[in-house]
């Protein structure tokens, strides 16, 4: 510990809490004074104030920051209040310091003791100073034998502490190295110089001197560091008696300890030989009993499982595959499980898989011949399934085998009994048929060379044979589907079984009642542990992990016994399906009944549910493939026909009938096998599009035809053709049937078509064109799957009449197709609403067609779309051609006009006759409502024209006398434009000629 400078150290009171290390007390010397600096805030105000006086400015005026910035003043000056109320400088401190500022209160009001602290008195302490007063006697004799180092004076120790310390550096450094060995001669010619003795042998005065002197120089280093040694023991002495009384106290619990292991051994042993070696010896019996009964049971078991051979070959021998296949699984379950190991079973596993493969080659061979004996039978049989109960078993032991590729030996018969149904029909029909010679012809060309009507009935009768051939099918594969299904539920109520168990018995141990009907021994299971323990000598957690095996076993058996009636009830249909005498049921149920046979070992055996899902979705799969190798074979005779072109060759009737004839066939293999075909669909609509090409190229060389003889006149409308747009306006989309009455034809012809409430003047081409999309939708009607292909048919013939109308009227290719020597504004209005009529009727056979599309289909539909686009902007552009005929008028005419006498101008009277004449043109032709539209943008373009030239001749309307000539021609045109029929009531708003004024 070091000390500071000019402080001497000073004893610390024994009563002091704190201090130093070493238990002085130092004053520190305070920090010398920082540099002064000036600060430019201002400080506290001085505690200490002055009196007010007189002057009551002296205490609000203080020193000037700014002015008194590099001066000392009272804000750069600190006062410890401490120091202020210990001024040693006063006589007598102030009494008044606090209270002439902060009143008498202050000093005065006593301090109220605290309510959340306890009043402490002795007797706090009684129980702690009782528990002390021994130790601190014991200290106080120990105080008066060997003062405390802290009653010796700081004086003292210090001179004692610096006196050994001189002391100890007086002994040389060579005895305090770690490495000091006498043996060493340098080290004892450096202790003992030789210098010190005689080398002659002699002994003088000096040599004599000179040894005693170095014997008592050792002597006094001894004596310095036993000194030391004695000091440093007496400051550490309390430690050694803490240390010893410890040995003591560790010694007295280590001694009781050893006694009260000693008794536990004692009472250990006097249990062991009392309690336990008698019970023990009462368990150890049980357990041998135990093992002799299961040793019964296991010769049992044995004596059955030894006639599991010649059963099984009874059962061969009546066919019971089932029964078979059941009894070779449980053998072989239980010689893996419990004849395990025995040696004169060790080769029944192997007989027993050889004789489960063979059964597997036998159940294979009778279903392929069972599937070749009901596809091959006659359609003049009764179309029940043949042999229902043998296929349910066959399809049974097929499934229990995992022979799950059964149903590809039912595919290949399938087809193969497809080809035979075609042959019979045509060879059949052949012989009806006297035209053809069969010695000399191939088959397929027999049926080429055969009339049509003959060749149809052929194909009516293939086709009423495959519906045949697709039911039997049907009712097959729905009993091999159903065999599947119940296996499937079976299993899965099994285990729903084996949940609920569990559930209710969660520790996997039967009832107590259940046990005491079973017969056996119950045991606790502490006393199987001990048993097991003292009979097979295995460790605590080997003998719970048996206890645990045994009890899950015993809940496994119980469940199994409990399942058995179910599996049973699983392959009832099996059993039933064979015919087995009674002698070899009895024999089997006698062999058998000591075989555990459960549902658990028959699950293992059976598919899984994800197996037999996906068997049943197989089955209907191959229903789908019926129908799909039926249309195969139809397409086929189809084709043949078609090969030399004798089916592009028919008439539209044949066609038809031969189309509906293919649907009606496709319809009731779809409804029969849920499946939509479309190989036969397909090959008929390969037919179909070349009798739509043929269709559609008829039509529209007829309507080009019809159109370049067009003279564009309005035609007068036939009654047929009135009937025919009113069973349109009915919803009867198709051509009306030919009728001989002569009601029709007594009927006058009107002028105009008459279509919801509205009058159209055509010409005769636009009503042969409804004629003609109607024969397209009796196209789709009679033969549905050409649909897509007549829409995009009756889409281009549709374009094409637009485009040709556009290049006749507006192109004025009529002109030279007809020889017209102009095309006018009627033939133009008269074009226009004929296109009009053809929109009007575009969404009526959108919305037919779009009945007989799918929703994927759809998206043709957009034809329709774009050419309502087009008629529509047709229309429109015939409507501005109206215009820009009247516009060029109007710019002609206007140019020329000057406002002087007489009103009304030679200008005006010839934009008014006109107009007149425009009117006369379209009125009966176009609707009211597009009369007034027309006339609102031909008057528009008349203001346009007017306003530019009055603009041009600086008339303005100022009221003057100009602008009066131009109103009375304003008004007379107003006038007779308004006095045109239909137009009274248009709104002329002719002030828009005049410029407006900024």
């Amino acid at each position: 510990m070091s000390s500071n400078q000019g402080s001497s150290p000073i004893p610390q009171c024994s009563g002091a809490g704190g201090g130093t290390s070493d238990g002085f007390f130092r004053k520190h010397r305070e920090p010398p004074l920082a540099p002064k600096h000036y600060r430019t805030a201002r400080s506290l105000p001085d505690v200490c104030p002055k009196e007010p006086t007189g002057d009551g400015g002296g205490l609000c005026e203080g020193p000037s920051v700014v002015a008194d910035q590099h001066r000392w003043t009272v804000y750069n000056s600190k006062v410890n209040l401490p120091a202020a109320l210990n001024d040693p400088r006063l006589a007598k401190r102030e009494s008044d310091f606090f209270t002439k500022t902060w009143g008498l209160d202050f000093s005065e009001t006593e301090v109220m003791p605290s309510f959340y602290l306890p009043n402490i008195t002795r007797e706090h302490f009684s129980s702690y100073l009782q528990d002390t007063a021994q130790r601190e006697k014991i200290h106080e004799r120990c105080k008066n034998i060997c003062p405390s180092k802290d009653d010796l004076s700081v004086s003292s120790i210090t001179n004692n502490h610096e006196k050994a310390r001189a002391e100890l550096e007086q002994v040389p450094k060579i005895f305090m190295k770690p490495e000091f060995v006498l043996n060493d001669p340098a080290t004892f010619n450096a202790v003992l110089p030789w210098s010190h003795f005689s080398v002659a042998g002699g002994k003088n005065s000096r040599d004599v001197a000179s040894s005693r002197l170095l014997q008592e120089k050792l002597s006094h280093y001894l004596d310095v560091v036993e000194v030391s040694i004695a000091r440093q023991i007496s400051l550490r002495s309390e430690a050694f008696f803490h240390a010893m009384s410890s040995q003591h106290e560790l010694q007295d619990q280590l001694r009781e300890t050893a006694d009260a292991v000693a008794k536990l051994r004692a009472r250990t042993a006097a249990i062991d030989r009392v309690m336990c070696r008698g019970p023990l010896r009462v368990l150890r019996d049980a357990l041998t009993r135990n093992n002799c009964i299961k040793l019964h049971n296991k010769l049992k078991l044995m004596a059955a499982v030894h006639q599991t051979q010649p059963t099984v070959q009874l059962l061969l021998s009546t066919s019971e595959f089932v029964g078979a296949l059941e009894l070779i699984a449980t053998t072989k379950e239980v010689l893996q499980q419990e004849l395990q190991g025995i040696h004169s079973f060790r080769h029944l596993g192997s007989q027993l898989c050889e004789m489960e493969r063979l059964i597997d080659k036998m159940m294979v061979a009778d279903f392929s011949t069972y599937a070749q004996s009901d596809l091959s039978r006659t359609f003049e049989e009764d179309g029940q399934v043949l042999e229902k109960d043998r296929l349910q078993s066959l399809v049974f032991g097929l499934l229990r085998q995992r022979k799950l590729d059964f149903l590809d030996i039912y595919s290949e018969e399938m087809i193969r009994a497809a080809k035979n149904v075609v042959r019979q029909c045509v060879v059949k029909s052949l012989s009806q048929v006297n035209e053809v010679d069969a010695d000399t012809v191939r088959i397929h060309e027999q049926m080429r060379l055969m009339a049509f009507h003959h060749w149809f009935d052929l194909l009516l009768d293939i086709f009423e044979h495959f519906i045949l051939f697709l039911k039997r099918i049907k009712a097959t594969l729905g009993v091999i589907r159903n065999v599947v299904l119940e296996v499937l539920d079976s299993s899965q109520r099994s285990r729903l079984a084996d949940a609920t168990t569990a559930t209710s018995h969660p520790d996997g141990r039967v009832n107590e009642d259940e046990e005491e009907e079973s017969g056996g021994p119950a045991l606790h299971p502490g006393e199987a542990e001990l048993a097991y323990l003292t009979h097979e000598g295995l460790f605590i957690s080997d003998a719970l992990n048996d206890a645990e095996q045994r009890s899950v076993t015993t809940a496994a058996q119980t469940q199994t016994r409990a399942q058995t009636p179910r599996a049973d009830a699983c392959g009832s249909d099996s059993a039933s399906a064979t015919t087995e005498s009674s002698s070899s049921r009895e024999h089997n149920s006698n062999t058998t009944s000591c075989l555990p046979v459960g549902a658990a070992a028959l699950e293992d055996v059976m598919p899984s549910d994800l197996e037999l899902g996906r068997v049943a979705n197989n089955v209907q799969e191959l229903l789908y493939a019926a129908s799909d190798v039926s249309h195969d074979r139809c397409v086929k005779v189809l084709m043949t026909r078609a090969k030399d072109g004798s089916l592009e060759r028919l008439s539209s009737s044949e066609f038809v009938c031969l189309s509906q004839a293919v649907e009606s066939f496709v319809k009731d293999t779809e409804e029969l096998c849920g499946r939509r075909s479309v190989s036969l669909r397909g090959a008929l609509q390969s037919q179909a599009n070349r009798f739509v090409q043929r269709f559609h190229e008829e039509r529209k060389t007829k309507l080009s035809l019809l159109l370049d003889n067009e003279r564009w006149k309005q035609a007068e409308v036939p009654a047929e053709f009135q009937d025919l747009v009113d069973s349109i306006a009915d919803g009867r989309i198709s051509l009306p049937e030919r009728k001989h009455s002569s009601g029709s034809e007594d009927r006058k012809p009107t002028e105009f078509l008459c279509v919801d409430g509205q009058k159209y003047a055509v010409v005769g081409t636009v009503l042969l064109l409804i004629r003609m999309f109607l024969e397209y939708c009796q196209c789709v009607n009679d033969i549905p799957s050409i649909t897509t292909d007549i829409i995009t048919r009756l889409a281009d013939l549709l374009k094409h009449f637009n485009s040709r109308c556009c290049q006749l009227v507006l192109g004025a290719g009529a002109l030279q197709a007809v020889g017209l020597k102009t095309i006018t504004t009627r033939n133009l209005a008269l074009a226009s609403r004929c296109l009009q009529l053809v929109v009007h009727y575009i969404p009526v056979i959108r919305a037919h067609f779009e009945t007989r599309l799918q929703p994927k289909q759809y998206s043709i539909l957009r034809h329709f779309d774009h050419i309502t686009k087009d008629y529509n902007d047709h229309i429109a552009e015939v409507s501005a051609k109206l215009v820009a005929i009247m516009d060029s008028m109007f710019e002609k005419a206007v140019s020329k006009y000057e406002v002087k006498a007489p009103m009304p101008s030679a200008c005006l009277r010839n934009v008014c006759k006109q107009m007149l004449k425009m009117h006369e043109a379209i009125h009966e032709l176009l609707p009211e409502e597009q009369t007034q539209m027309l006339f609102l943008r031909i008057n528009a373009s008349f203001k346009l024209h007017l306003k530019r030239q009055l603009s041009r001749l600086g008339v303005s309307n100022d009221g003057g006398p100009q602008n009066g000539l131009v109103m009375v021609d304003v008004a007379f045109y107003s006038e007779n434009v308004q006095g045109l029929r239909s137009l009274e009531r248009l709104d002329l708003n002719m002030p828009e000629i005049w410029e407006q004024k900024r």
